[in-house]
């Protein structure tokens, strides 16, 4: 019989209550640990509820690896996904269908940085044009994954969490003609100074 050490550890650690990042699906909550027996073999599973997509999965253990599901991220990981979408958007000149997915891949992975690189390369201020359905869907898809994670790392709400990076992203270089880059530019540097100091005195 398997002790409850063993166990443990085929679980890596994953507990009941505890929020985790299933790549495919974003933030859910461990629900329970079932035992079930399926064609003559016992299965140990995860049952994980993702509240916002009222959805249920069970997860063998054995598959915890291969689905590349993984604990929240810790909190320099938040900061630097953070400080991630402060940074200049880099868009490839490539067809849309292509970039579109490189986005996807970068969602479905799971990790927080890619989830942030999509949020910054797909942002879009009221004074700049207007997105295509297709953008604003994976820049809403990516916008999501990326404040659920915040909001159960940080035990807000998810409101709070939008707010967190929207505030973020309002940081960032503005996109416009080469005048404006200058500037920004000259105001960013201005903006990211201003910031070290403040963490410092915090």
């Amino acid at each position: 019989m398997a002790t409850p050490a063993k166990k443990t550890a085929q679980r890596q650690g994953f507990k009941t209550n505890e929020y985790i990042v299933y790549p495919a699906h974003g933030v859910g909550q461990i629900t329970a640990i079932e035992d079930q027996e399926v064609a003559g073999i016992k299965l140990e599973l995860l049952v994980i509820n993702f509240e916002k997509d009222k959805m249920t999965l069970r997860v063998p253990v054995a598959k915890i690896a291969s689905v590349g599901m993984r604990k929240l991220a810790d909190a320099p990981t938040v900061k630097k996904a953070l400080e991630t979408v402060r940074g200049r958007a880099r868009v490839k000149r490539t067809m849309w269908s292509r970039r579109a997915q490189e986005y996807e891949a970068k969602i479905n992975s799971g990790d927080l940085i890619s989830i942030a690189e999509v949020v910054r390369d797909l942002y879009r201020s009221d004074t700049q044009p207007e997105q295509s359905y297709s953008e604003r869907q994976l820049y809403e898809a990516a916008l999501d994954r990326m404040a659920r994670e915040i909001q159960a790392v940080n035990r807000s709400s998810e409101t709070e969490a939008i707010r967190q990076i929207e505030q973020n992203l309002a940081k960032a270089p503005k996109r416009g003609g080469k005048a404006d880059d200058a500037a920004a530019d000259a105001s960013s540097d201005e903006d990211n100074d201003g910031d070290v100091a403040q963490e410092e005195a915090a």
